[in-house]
């Protein structure tokens, strides 16, 4: 039909409907044309999937996947207040692809906080939201500390007692060079590209020194060390974030997010948040506008009432391991 479509003459103007649009899409997603033969296409020939059309229904619908969860739709970014003597109100929802980084919505979500005067001095979020540069853009062009738990040294000297981890070496950024903790200095300093095209500095020691160290075993496995850094800025608040987060203060700061993982369920179970009853990406935004409004309105009206904010549930089991009184 597609085929026909294109030939005739007459039938050029079919080629603007948009359901034939939409069939086009979705037929050249899941065939391929060899030899005149159409054939499935394979998992590595498939486009990623923010560029799929995963409903003929709903063309801004995608496909989404956060651990062992998948769906067709979007996602609902909400932030909240939180503080303890006051109701706990939605100040802003976003409204994405189910394929769009939660890391990419941080920004966006303080351009629009200030837009309405309503900037935390302190936005506590989940790890997904931040990132080194995060770190420094927050607190650099709307004065907001970023609390949240920083990505993780994946290394394995970081996972070792008496491994050599990035921390333990010596930075000498106005000379370019590293020091390692046997004393050695790096020979090469190139700034490049991580594969997220992030800005990151790779920093090399030279083998004549790193195969005769002692400590050769304890800083790396191949035959010289390599350092991947962050610029300068985003290098020491990835450290001080890292430092941070093994603090009790900032076990008993981070506690506080509890409130909005409640405010989700509430939406949940309550408003049918992930139930989308409309078509299209403008439409559930003012969806989730309407629920957020809704949440709001019914906790004005429990405080106004002296209603105590509710606790955070307890399964039966974590009940029995909680102490005697």
């Amino acid at each position: 039909m597609l085929t026909a479509i294109d030939t005739d003459p007459h039938s050029a103007w079919l080629a603007q409907v948009p359901a034939v649009q939409t069939l086009r899409q979705i037929w050249a997603q899941q065939y391929r044309v060899d030899a005149g033969v159409a054939r499935w296409r394979t998992s590595d020939d498939l486009a990623p999937a923010a560029e799929q059309l995963h409903s003929p229904y709903d063309p801004d619908a995608r496909y989404g996947k956060k651990r062992s969860t998948t769906w067709v739709g979007y996602k609902v970014h909400l932030t909240e207040t939180c503080e303890p003597d006051a109701p706990h109100l939605i100040t802003q929802v976003e409204t994405t692809s189910a394929t769009t980084a939660d890391v990419a919505m941080t920004q966006p979500i303080h351009d629009a906080l200030q837009r309405k005067g309503l900037l935390p001095a302190q936005h506590v979020v989940d790890a997904g939201y931040l990132d080194a540069e995060l770190l420094v853009a927050s607190q650099r062009d709307y004065g907001v500390d970023l609390l949240g738990p920083p990505p993780a040294n994946a290394h394995w000297q970081a996972h070792e007692t008496s491994g050599f981890a990035i921390s333990r070496f010596v930075i000498d950024w106005q000379a370019q060079q590293a020091i390692c903790p046997e004393g050695c200095t790096s020979q090469r300093w190139i700034p490049s590209h991580d594969q997220h095209r992030n800005d990151v500095i790779k920093v090399r020691f030279a083998a004549a020194d790193c195969r005769p160290c002692p400590s050769h075993a304890r800083c790396t496995r191949a035959r010289a060390r390599a350092l991947t850094l962050r610029p300068h800025d985003q290098y020491l608040a990835l450290l001080a974030a890292r430092q941070r987060a093994r603090t009790p203060a900032f076990t008993a700061q981070y506690a506080i997010r509890a409130g909005v993982e409640g405010t989700l369920s509430q939406g949940t179970r309550a408003f049918g948040l992930r139930r989308a009853r409309y078509i299209g990406q403008a439409r559930i935004h003012l969806q989730h506008l309407l629920t957020a409004a809704a949440l709001n309105f019914m906790r004005v009206g429990l405080w106004l009432t002296g209603t105590p904010h509710a606790r955070t549930r307890q399964s039966p089991f974590v009940a029995l391991l909680a102490p005697a009184a």
